[in-house]
């Protein structure tokens, strides 16, 4: 039976560690996720999604702080792994890490590599506009994602995407992508592919301070920004004072009206915002401390919102 470890701490490592435990001939020696960290208001210390599902599963969790202590490596090197399986862990391993498994780090990566390397690639194939993406099984070297792939898989991005919707048919199809390559790759049945260097682009981490709109973009780019940034850091501007946030919108490129970026407007769907190319229509808003609100429902109750100035 080979030896796993697996690494991941989100959402979207959740199916794949489920699949890899749900698997014959597998023996998950150990799961390894991010310490617990503060998290809503109360900011009390929250375990990781990939903890959550380990302790339901029942196996065995370590949670170090870092991996390039000496003492973690030994750890880590007892454990005797055949494969490391890692997915969205939030760590980069050192090539003390890399060295320990006989069949090294395999990497479920959310993007058809050597495309969108870094920490947040769903996002960053949402703002670019790309009409697909995909899933890259990666044996891990020392850089940032530029190891040689083992297997790739690809899907439309629909037009109403968020990266909330897009993380849950990557991650499905990762651990489907994953049990399917595994086996051939322990056998030495798998050639691994080099990436072309020369294709490369790289996302970087988001932040929260990237969530609030610029109205002087083009409203195909806001619209984008609005899915890209759902569920975090979440699409916002302020009105009034006070924050609001975005959560559905679609892009009018072509209408041709009041040329000041930010002005609420009335519109026959409702309620939309002049940009710096046309305008964003609203769907779905919400006041911070306040519940999401249809636009149309939130213009019953805000009567000033049209006409008035957003950010």
């Amino acid at each position: 039976m080979e030896r796993i470890v697996f690494m991941g701490t989100p959402s979207f490592a959740v199916p794949i560690l489920k699949a890899l435990a749900a698997e014959k001939g597998y023996d998950l020696v150990c799961v390894v996720t991010q310490p617990d960290r503060p998290a809503g208001r109360g900011r009390k210390p929250a375990a990781s999604a990939v903890k959550e599902a380990a302790l339901a599963l029942g196996l065995p969790i370590w949670q170090p702080r870092t991996l390039r202590d000496p003492e973690a490596v030994e750890k880590l090197r007892s454990l005797s792994p055949t494969v490391i399986v890692v997915a969205a862990f939030g760590q980069i391993l050192k090539a003390d890490v890399l060295a320990i498994p006989a069949r090294g780090c395999v990497n479920v990566h959310a993007s058809l590599l050597p495309r969108w390397r870094g920490a947040a690639p769903i996002p960053a194939a949402i703002l670019a506009g790309d009409e697909e993406t995909g899933v890259t099984i990666m044996l891990m070297d020392e850089g940032m994602d530029t190891g040689p792939i083992l297997a790739q898989t690809a899907i439309p991005i629909r037009p109403d995407d968020t990266t909330g919707s897009l993380s849950e048919r990557l991650s499905v199809l990762g651990a489907e992508l994953l049990l399917a390559t595994l086996p051939g790759w322990l056998a030495g049945e798998i050639q691994p592919r080099p990436q072309d260097g020369a294709q490369a682009t790289v996302c970087k981490l988001l932040r929260k301070e990237d969530g609030q709109l610029d109205w002087s973009l083009p409203a195909i780019e806001l619209e984008r920004r609005v899915r890209a940034y759902n569920p975090w850091p979440g699409a916002y501007t302020m009105w009034r004072g006070r924050q609001l946030k975005i959560l559905r919108a679609a892009a009018l490129p072509e209408w041709h009206g009041p040329q000041t970026p930010g002005q609420v407007i009335s519109l026959p769907e409702g309620a939309g915002v002049s940009t710096g190319r046309g305008a964003l229509l609203l769907l779905e808003v919400q006041m911070a401390g306040r519940r999401a609100m249809d636009i149309r429902d939130f213009m019953r109750g805000q009567r000033e919102f049209v006409g008035s100035r957003l950010g």
